[in-house]
Formats: C-alpha cells, sequence, structure tokens
C-alpha cells in the first residue's frame, strides 16, 4: 500500500512542478521588450498560478488513481513504468504540445493559448504564411526535447513494478483509503468547496496583464475554451446576408454628436452603483412600489432618472457586461465566461483610464465567480475590492459575502481616500439577492425588505457622502446589473424594463429621459457627456444625440428575447417559435408593427452572434 502511495504522491508532485516551472520558463522567454520583473514578480505568478495547476494536476492523476486502485487487486508483480509508459507519453507530448505552442503564439496573439489555435486550422498555409520553415523545424525540436525530458521526469517517479498485495484485510483497507484519497483529488479538480469552480479569472492578481497571463497554465486555458468553443455565427441563421444587413441597418448607428448637457463638468469623478436584481418594480418612476425604495424614489426628484431604461439579460454575468461594455447579451452564452471574446470588448474603465482615470471595482462577493475577475483586469480595473478583502465578521450574515452596509460603507472609505481625481470606482452590491437574509427590517414580505435593505444603503451613503468635499465634483450612475422576477407572474418585459439614476453634485439639474434605451447605452451616453470619443462601442448608444433616431430597447433571456419601439413591445420565444407577449402603445397590436419587430429582434440576434463569432 505504502508503494502505491508513494507512487502517487511523487506523480502528482512532479506534474505539478512541472507546470510551476513552466510559469519560470514563460517569463524568460515571452518577456516584453523593456518589460523588468523581479524574483519577487515570479514568485507570485507561480503562487496564483497553482489555483489553475492544482486542478490540472488533479485531472492528470485521477487515472493513475484509477489503476493504483485496481493494481491492488491483482495478484501478481505488476510492471508498472512499462504499462505507464503509454499514458506519460500522451500526457508528455501534450503537455509539450501546449507549452510551447503557447510560448511561440503569446508574443504574436498577447493572449493564452486557447481555441483560437482551431480557427486556423482549416488553412494552415494561411496560418504559417508569417513565420519561416525553421521557425517551425525548431519549435518542433523543441517539442520533441521537452517532451522527452516530461516523459523521463514522469518514469523516473514511478516504480518498476509494484509488488502485489496480500490478504483480504490489506486489500479492502488500501482500497478504501485510496478511494477516500478520490474526495480530497475531486475538490481540487473542482477548484475548491466556494461558489466558483475553477476559472482562469481566478490567477488574476495585478494590474500588470502580461504577469496575468504568465499565471494562466496554458492546458486549463485550451480545454477550458475547447468546452466553449462553438461555431457562434452560424446561430440563429435566421436570413440572409442581405436581408439581415438590410433589418439592422440603422439599429445601432454611431452617436457621437451629443447635444443635452446634464453635467457642470466635463471631469467629474464617476462612480457606477450596479444594484443587484434592482428591478423597475420596485422604482416608483417605473410605476412601480413606492413603499420599497423611498430613497432611490427621493434621489430620482433631484437627479436625472431614466424611466425607460431596459436591462439586456437577466443575469449578473451578462448584464456587467452589458453595462460596462456596452455589449448586448446572448440567451445561449456568456461572454463574461469567455476571455478570448470578451479581452475584445472596449470597458468604461479603459476608456475612462485612456484619459487620465484611475478605476478600481468593488464587491462584497467572489470576484472570481463566472470569470468576473478576468473580464475586469482585463477591461482596466487595476484594484479590486473583494469577499476575501472582508472579515469574517463582515462576512458571516450572507453566504454570498458582505452584505450592503459593510460594502457602502467601505466604497465610502475608499472615496475619501482617492485624493485628486480623476478616478472611476464600480460598485457591484449584493444583499438584493437570494436567500434575501439582510440585517434590516422594514417590510414584512421578506423579498421586498431585501431590496427595501439596499435602498437604506444607498440612501445613508448619499447623504453622508453629499457633506463630504467628494460630493461637489462627483457623478454617480445607478442602474441594476438585471431585473428580478417579482412578483412570480410579471412578464418579460415587465422584468427587463427598468431605470437609471444619476445624482450627484456633478449634475446640472433635475431632469426625467423617458427615451427608450437598454442598460448598454449607459457608457455611449456617459462618454458622451465626457465628450470622449466611443465609436468602439458598436452596439452602445447615445440616447442624448441627435443621430439616435430610433428609440427602441432589446434583451435576451434563456429562451427568447424582445424587442420594443414606440409602437409597443414583442416577446419571441426562440425555442417555441411563436409570440409569447404582445402589446402596442395604443390599441391592439398590429400584425404588421409585431412583424416588424419580430424580424428586428432576429437580425439583432443574429448580428451579434456573427458579431462574437469574429472576435
Amino acid at each position: 500500500m505504502k508503494q502505491r502511495f508513494a507512487w502517487l504522491i511523487k506523480l502528482y508532485l512532479a506534474l505539478l512542478a512541472i507546470f510551476v516551472t513552466q510559469k519560470a520558463a514563460f517569463m524568460w522567454i515571452d518577456k516584453p521588450a523593456g518589460a523588468h520583473y523581479s524574483v519577487t514578480d515570479c514568485i507570485s505568478v507561480m503562487a496564483h498560478g497553482l489555483l489553475l495547476d492544482i486542478p490540472v494536476t488533479g485531472y492528470l492523476i485521477a487515472l493513475p488513481l484509477l489503476a493504483a486502485i485496481a493494481s491492488v487487486w491483482i495478484a501478481r508483480r505488476i510492471r508498472l513504468r512499462s504499462v505507464a509508459t503509454a499514458y506519460y507519453v500522451v500526457v508528455a507530448l501534450c503537455a509539450s504540445v501546449m507549452f510551447v505552442a503557447d510560448l511561440s503564439l503569446y508574443p504574436f496573439w498577447k493572449f493564452k493559448l486557447d481555441a483560437t489555435i482551431f480557427y486556423y486550422t482549416d488553412s494552415p498555409k494561411d496560418a504559417l504564411a508569417s513565420v519561416s520553415a525553421g521557425y517551425v523545424v525548431l519549435r518542433l525540436a523543441v517539442i520533441a526535447a521537452y517532451g522527452a525530458l516530461l516523459l523521463w521526469v514522469l518514469r523516473a517517479v514511478t516504480p518498476r513494478q509494484l509488488e502485489p498485495m496480500a490478504g483480504l484485510k490489506g486489500k479492502a483497507a488500501a482500497t478504501l483509503l485510496m478511494i477516500g484519497a478520490a474526495a480530497p483529488l475531486a475538490v481540487s479538480i473542482r477548484g475548491g468547496l466556494g461558489e466558483s469552480t475553477a476559472n482562469i479569472g481566478k490567477v488574476y492578481f495585478s494590474e500588470d496583464e502580461y504577469l496575468n497571463h504568465a499565471a494562466i497554465n496554458p492546458c486549463f486555458s485550451m480545454l477550458a475554451s475547447i468546452s466553449k468553443a462553438e461555431d457562434y455565427a452560424a446561430e440563429f441563421d435566421y436570413f440572409g446576408e442581405n436581408e439581415r444587413a438590410r433589418l439592422f441597418d440603422g439599429l445601432y448607428a454611431p452617436t457621437e454628436t451629443d447635444t443635452v448637457r446634464l453635467l457642470n463638468t466635463e471631469r467629474p469623478n464617476v462612480v457606477v452603483i450596479l444594484m443587484e436584481s434592482f428591478g423597475g418594480q420596485f422604482v416608483e418612476a417605473v410605476s412601480g412600489r413606492k413603499d420599497i425604495a423611498p430613497n432611490y424614489n427621493r434621489l430620482a426628484r433631484e437627479g436625472v432618472i431614466f424611466t425607460n431604461c431596459y436591462s439586456n439579460s437577466f443575469r449578473t454575468d451578462r448584464g456587467t457586461v452589458s453595462a460596462l461594455s456596452g455589449y448586448p447579451s446572448f440567451p445561449t452564452q456568456s461572454v463574461m465566461k469567455l476571455p478570448m471574446k470578451s479581452r475584445t470588448l472596449p470597458c468604461l474603465a479603459a476608456s475612462l483610464n485612456a484619459r487620465g482615470y484611475r478605476s478600481s471595482f468593488i464587491y462584497g462577493g467572489d470576484i472570481n465567480f463566472t470569470n468576473m475577475q478576468s473580464y475586469l483586469r482585463t477591461g482596466g480595473y487595476g484594484s479590486i475590492t473583494s469577499d476575501v478583502d472582508f472579515s469574517a465578521d463582515e462576512r458571516k450574515d450572507n453566504p454570498w459575502g458582505a452584505n450592503d452596509d459593510v460594502t457602502f460603507a467601505r466604497l465610502e472609505q475608499m472615496i475619501a481616500s482617492q485624493g485628486r481625481g480623476p478616478w472611476h470606482i464600480c460598485f457591484l452590491t449584493l444583499s438584493s439577492h437570494e436567500p434575501f437574509e439582510v440585517p434590516y427590517k422594514r417590510l414584512d414580505e421578506k423579498i421586498p425588505n431585501a431590496f427595501a435593505y439596499t435602498d437604506h444603503c444607498l440612501g445613508q451613503f448619499v447623504e453622508r457622502l453629499r457633506k463630504s468635499p467628494a460630493w461637489r465634483n462627483l457623478l454617480i450612475v445607478c442602474l441594476p446589473d438585471h431585473g428580478f422576477q417579482y412578483p412570480s407572474d410579471i412578464t418579460h418585459e415587465q422584468h427587463h424594463h427598468n431605470s437609471m439614476l444619476w445624482i450627484g453634485g456633478a449634475v446640472r439639474q433635475h431632469r426625467v429621459v423617458s427615451t427608450l434605451m437598454n442598460q448598454s447605452d449607459m457608457p455611449a451616453t456617459l462618454l458622451g457627456q465626457l465628450r470622449i470619443p466611443h465609436k468602439e462601442y458598436t452596439f452602445s448608444r447615445d440616447v442624448f444625440s441627435t443621430d439616435y433616431k430610433y428609440p427602441f430597447a432589446f434583451f435576451t433571456f434563456k429562451e427568447g428575447f424582445g424587442f420594443a419601439d414606440s409602437t409597443g413591445h414583442t416577446v419571441y420565444g426562440i425555442i417555441s417559435d411563436k409570440i409569447n407577449e404582445d402589446s402596442a402603445r395604443n390599441g391592439k397590436p398590429s400584425e404588421a408593427e409585431t412583424a416588424v419587430r419580430v424580424n428586428r429582434g432576429k437580425a439583432i440576434l443574429q448580428s451579434i452572434y456573427d458579431d462574437l463569432g469574429r472576435r
């Protein structure tokens, strides 16, 4: 039994050491020109990279563990090194190919090896057009040599043979012990016991994107992306290209000419508060209840309230991308979970950083959930505060992390410590989420009370901030990450019909904006007010632009999409292939108007999947 455990432990440590040393080699070979990194930087990369190295090692050790369990019941000596060599050859070859390919492609792509490489297999001639034959031959030689080295290492930690075990009792005990070892192995493969599983964002730790990339295990990056790779452009292919283009033309026209001025300054400090699930049914300005969010309602009467701002999606990961990158949502995909795609998107933080802002992000929960940290770091948020930055006592009342009273207080501290601007902070609230357990009691119903608690925290935060020097040059943008299905019988249109609120000393005067829009229009609208170009936000529209001539809102959910314009709204089921909801602004829905809304919604859906496929 000891012999078998010793083999498994040595093999595990050898595989882990291989992946750890690969990071040092990556930093030595692929270091950006002119960059200087210390030994401490390298150690940090290797330490953070363990969060992905351990799951990959767990996967690779699973088969040897099963083989070791089976070997207990074999009554003869096993020539283990010979038997294991076939498996080792596959492991060594795959690890070698992925590592060398990653080293070779990173200087060109500036992102880690993933399924993007398979996009070029249909045309290998074009893929190799920019490199010489010598370049290819050298790398093939390195793959062979490195693979041989890995094979030697794996064979070296493997005993030549396993001796048979005697006695039923001993065999049963050994089997049970090794089966018991499978439990922690499964946890390591999953990436821990928390809400988030192993994902690339877990290793992101630095404001330097190269260090984050250096920490990524290329085998994990490749396998994770393969599991998500699809022919996106073939999804929802409703129309021929000419018809799709005709229906889509003008829907997202550039909106660079802004004529309405909402602010006293072009360089305010900007706080964006993404309010968890804070749907329109909780807001009086959207014909919601008056008693749930009195503070929000009060602030809406002094700031700029957008009463027809539709959320793009139904999940935080999708809504965050829509709000910060101005990108539509997808019924079948989460772009945040696709780092090879999300890294190509513009982001509010990056746009502001280019104009001298410093950008931070704060969330009381797990920042690695749904690959959020990867998206935020790539998008320009250099400083990130999350659950691990709060004490256990601050996180004890909510299974998701720190409650909103705690995080609003931390946000206030962050604002006070910013010093001279301009700066930008994005804050994602947490408490108005299942299980809706909050340290607050004003309403009898559990769900509305949780939203009332977030509103209470917002109100106290604003009133404290109003008395501080930061208020004068501050713009606070409040909008939900998505709506919420409460009460349970609300329609999809009601679920997505939400609001956006601008408040702060930088706001010139109260204004009600009833223009139809999406939350994805926030970046272009905000940047327009700051006189910052936003052409890269191809799906975000400045609603105050003279070029915004056809106001509409488009949203998606798992089984369909909705489209609303001045004539009414229609919700279409992409699985059922039928209309689920249909209404007219005045009177009975017209078949012609309904058909226009459905076809434009289909054209948008087809177009955004085409766009995703091209990224």
